[in-house]
């Protein structure tokens, strides 16, 4: 059983936490020192460190030690409710597509790898690197990983002209998902690729996926910042 934290921590980190989510704290605002905190609320430093320290774990501060303790920037999450076919992306719009398959190795899932431990991968990994290309223009590169357990026929595929991501909507049934979209600049490599200039704003997009409970892949593809929207439409629920 995992304890509470003593009463008067609880209460400092809720009243902390209040003026943050009220706004009366906005991101970048120098919060109290320990010291001035430790006076107001007649404590010692170690219960007002532990209720900032909780504070940091949910991703309503920073620490720093120069600046002190800052309120956080918020993290902007969006659900993207479907998981897209970028061939037929790219096609719908009336664009050329095609696939350029990059490299292919099989290797064994590695228990160090946070992208294969997230997806709960534990044996033979086959692992594909390509470029999504629409009118002759590189449209994103992405690195995919699949899980040969949950896909033993990708083995024998030949992905020299068929996307991954195309192939596997089409014949591996999925039940969960994640995503995770972040804005990116572009490394050296992925420059050269994209046609981008280094650094470059690019959009980066992180799935897994499983089936029963079992990874099936992951994917991360980075788009020119330019060149790519994700849209989700959706209606207001039933109730408020």
């Amino acid at each position: 059983m995992i304890s509470k934290p003593p009463g008067l921590e609880r209460r400092i980190r809720a009243e902390l936490e209040a003026k943050i989510r009220a706004g009366d704290w906005p991101p970048g605002h120098r919060l109290p020192t320990e010291a001035v905190l430790m006076a107001d609320y007649g404590c010692a430093r170690m219960t007002v460190h532990k209720a900032i320290q909780g504070l940091v774990g949910e991703g309503l501060v920073v620490r720093n030690k120069k600046a002190g303790t800052l309120v956080a920037k918020p993290h902007v999450v969006t659900a993207v409710l479907e998981i897209p076919d970028i061939a037929a992306l790219i096609t719908d719009r009336g664009e050329t597509y095609a696939f350029k398959l990059l490299s292919r190795d099989i290797a064994d899932a590695s228990p160090d790898n946070p992208d294969e431990r997230a997806l709960g991968a534990d044996g033979r990994l086959l692992i594909l690197k390509g470029l999504h290309i629409a009118d002759g223009e590189p449209f994103a590169f992405e690195r995919r990983i699949l899980n040969l357990a949950a896909t033993p026929e990708a083995e024998a595929i030949d992905f020299s002209h068929t996307p991954p991501g195309s192939w596997l909507l089409n014949h591996v049934p999925w039940s969960q998902a994640r995503h995770r979209i972040t804005a990116v600049p572009a490394d050296a490599s992925t420059a050269r690729l994209l046609h981008l200039p280094p650094q470059a704003a690019c959009l980066q997009v992180e799935r897994w996926t499983w089936r029963n409970s079992q990874g099936v892949t992951f994917v991360r593809q980075v788009f020119p910042g330019d060149r790519y929207d994700l849209v989700a439409e959706f209606s207001p629920s039933a109730e408020p």
